[in-house]
């Protein structure tokens, strides 16, 4: 009984932080998103006290991002290389700086989607589709408040 006990303990604590959905989240880095999204939600997670903003990605135990693929996942790869790395990782093969945003939607109309990836095992903790009705900071304000909003009732197991 005691060996059961300790097997089902030792399963519950080896289970991925997205087991627990986006709750087991507490700090973010927000990757460029098109129109500047990224700087309306980081206003709007800090303000409504959903999530910690940090600007190391290192820190993060999750990444905000408006787009998925080959891209992000190769960012993701840069971010995130070991320290033993980091030398190569601050420039491209032809020595220019990287720059993380390349593959995402810049100077696009943003397609409404948002994802929350938890960091280490690149799993999607949460999602949703909030198309903005326009481009103005207006409408992105609102829109970010709309998706910080649904996120912190998703954390709250709503």
């Amino acid at each position: 009984m005691k060996r059961f006990l300790a097997a089902v303990v030792f399963a519950l604590l080896a289970l991925p932080a997205w087991a627990a959905g986006p709750g087991g989240v507490k700090t973010v880095y927000l990757l460029p998103m098109s129109n500047g999204l990224d700087q309306y939600l980081a206003v709007q997670l800090t303000t409504e006290s959903v999530l910690q903003v940090v600007t190391d990605p290192q820190k993060a135990d999750a990444v905000f991002t408006d787009h998925l693929g080959q891209t992000f996942e190769q960012t993701l790869t840069d971010l995130y290389k070991e320290k033993s790395d980091k030398s190569k990782s601050d420039s491209d093969p032809d020595g220019a700086p990287r720059n993380f945003a390349r593959g995402g939607m810049q100077g696009q109309r943003g397609r409404g989607t948002a994802f929350l990836v938890d960091r280490k095992s690149h799993e999607v903790l949460w999602s949703i589709y909030e198309r903005p009705k326009d481009n103005t900071p207006d409408g992105l304000k609102r829109v970010a408040a709309r998706i910080t909003s649904k996120l912190a009732g998703a954390i709250k197991g709503k």
